[in-house]
This record gives structure tokens, C-alpha cells and sequence, in this order.
């Protein structure tokens, strides 16, 4: 079958191995254009570009895939079926019905729980125990369309939101070129969703990684590990010594139950070297100091001289 591919993000670079590998490669590639990354801000392509361009697949930069010379340069491949993966543009009714067996997008939950932009961050934040795959037709409302396939997986205790990013995308690929036989050959089935049911699973905003320590300690747990590596649950460590505050990223924390006797205000270190939380406390086990790298929490004690008393606040922007 002749695909033409819409992506931008890591996440359909498995899918795209997988396409290749099959006798469904795709005859062209539409993607967004180079951003500025890095400490540098110098404009980077796209993964899917990167892709595209090592596999000698022919490929569009666009900030607007509708744009009527858009639409013009993906016809002029005569697309039996669109595959829209991490794209990151809303793709217009137009190049849906263009080509005859319309557009199918790859979505990382079990819809119609977590429309959006990042179901994979809001299944951990909201402790979800279980998430997975849907494949669905593109519709006028966002992750709307009907379900084509499905497959589950469960949610590790201490699965971050890049793992489990990194486990979604490889169990897609495979459950990709099944649908995809079964759309040539006629036997696909397609099933309403309960829109109902619906929860929505927004766009991360760096302040979406603000820790608040008067949450309970199971909570900001769950949003340390839902926001790894990005946006990264941020804090201001406020030593009481030197009175230099520094601002960092958990990135891993255990809950520690206690029921604070001491009636110590949340955000401080009790003797343990432990945050006392709203309910409970966070063990940290894995922090980031800005600007330094990644390291294990009991270095971070030992190069900043933590004490029990110390504070971790939320940031304020």
C-alpha cells in the first residue's frame, strides 16, 4: 500500500522502522520544520526528518500541512492511506479524504481516556495502572476518530514517562502493520468510541513541573516520574546555612510513611534527610542540580552539605 507519513517526534520512529521493513515503506514524509535546541538555540531537524533523510525517503518541512501547496506536493503521490504519528499539526478534512482509504493516526493510550498531547505523562501523574496503544481513523475533534486496534500494557511502580514512552513506541510498530493488512484486505473493523469517556491529556508546560510540597508524598512521587525527562519535576533547595538557594529536578523519590511529630512545615528535611509532604514524606533518590548533571541524592547531600532543616520550596517561575 502507497503511505504517505505525517511526523515530527521520536515517538513514530519505530513505526517508521517497521513501515520500511514491510512491503508498506513510505513514498513520502511530511514533517515540521527545524526548531531551535540546545544551549546553543541552533535550528535542529526533526527526528522524522534525521529519519527520512538516512533511509533516502523523500520529505517536506512545513509549518502547515493544509497550506494549498501542502496539500498539492502530498497529492502528487497519490496516497492509498495517510499515517499521522506525533505530528503535532491538526491534519485538515481535506488531506483526510484524500487519499481512498483515508488517514489513521497512532495514539499512546486507550482512548477515549487521554486526548492530547501527552497521555503518556498524565496515565503516570494520575497513577494509572495500565495503558497502551490505540490506532484510530483521523476525525474533526481531536483523538475522536474510530478505534481500528488496540493493544495494553501495564504501568511499572517506577516507570518514568520516558521509558514508558520509549515501550509504547516499540509496542505500536508491530500493532501498526497489522492494521494496516487488515485495511488492504478489507477486514479491519471499526469501532465508535464512548465519547462519554473521554479525559483529556493537555500539552506540559515547564510550570506543570512545579513541585508543591503540601501535596501528599504519593502524589508529587507520581509527577516526578510522570514528568521525567520533560518538563522534570522542579524545586528551589534552600539550604539553611549558606542561605544560597539553588534550583533542581527530582528525578526519582521513594514515599516514606511518617506522621511528622514534630510538626515540621512541608518542603522541609526531617532527620532522615526526607521532604516532609502534605501527607507523608519523599526519600529522594535521584536529583539534578541546574546546570550539573544527573547524580545519585546522597552526592548532592555531601557536595551542597544538606542537614536536616533544609527546605525545598516551589518555584515560583
Amino acid at each position: 500500500m502507497k503511505i504517505v507519513y505525517l511526523g515530527s517526534g521520536e515517538f513514530g520512529i519505530e513505526c517508521l522502522n517497521a513501515l520500511a521493513n514491510s512491503s508498506h515503506g513510505p513514498a513520502f514524509i511530511v514533517t515540521a520544520p527545524p526548531h531551535p535546541a540546545g544551549r546553543g538555540r541552533k535550528d535542529k531537524p526533526t527526528p522524522v526528518a534525521c529519519w527520512a533523510k538516512n533511509h533516502s525517503i523523500p520529505f517536506m518541512e512545513t509549518e502547515d500541512v493544509n497550506a494549498p501547496g501542502s496539500i498539492e506536493t502530498i497529492a502528487a503521490y497519490q496516497p492509498q492511506l495517510i499515517v499521522v504519528i506525533a505530528f503535532g499539526q491538526k491534519v485538515g478534512n481535506q488531506l483526510i479524504n484524500l487519499p481512498p482509504k483515508g488517514a489513521i493516526n497512532v495514539h499512546a493510550s486507550l482512548l477515549p481516556k487521554y486526548r492530547g498531547a501527552a497521555p503518556v505523562n498524565w496515565a503516570i501523574i494520575n497513577g494509572e495502572t495500565q495503558t497502551g496503544i490505540s490506532i484510530i481513523t483521523l476525525a474533526e475533534k481531536m483523538d475522536a476518530g474510530d478505534v481500528l486496534a488496540q493493544a495494553k500494557t501495564d504501568i511499572a511502580a517506577d516507570e518514568t514517562a520516558g521509558q514508558l514512552h520509549d515501550r509504547l513506541a516499540q509496542i505500536a510498530a508491530p500493532l501498526l502493520l497489522k492494521t494496516i493488512e487488515k485495511i488492504t484486505d478489507g477486514t479491519v473493523t471499526y469501532t465508535a468510541q464512548d465519547h462519554s469517556k473521554a479525559t483529556l491529556a493537555p500539552k506540559l508546560k515547564k510550570s506543570d513541573g512545579f513541585l508543591d510540597f503540601s501535596e501528599s508524598a504519593g502524589s508529587l512521587a507520581r509527577k516526578i516520574l510522570g514528568l521525567w525527562p520533560w518538563p522534570g519535576a522542579s524545586a528551589i533547595y534552600a539550604p539553611k546555612e549558606t542561605q544560597k538557594s539553588l534550583r533542581v529536578t527530582i528525578a526519582k523519590a521513594k514515599v516514606v510513611e511518617t506522621s511528622n511529630p514534630a510538626r515540621m512545615s512541608a518542603g522541609t528535611l526531617d532527620e532522615n534527610l526526607n521532604i516532609i509532604c502534605g501527607e507523608n514524606a519523599l526519600k529522594i533518590t535521584k536529583i539534578k542540580p541546574e546546570g550539573s548533571r544527573l547524580m545519585d541524592f546522597k552526592d548532592f547531600v555531601n557536595g551542597w552539605r544538606t542537614v536536616p532543616g533544609d527546605i525545598f520550596m516551589k518555584p515560583s517561575n
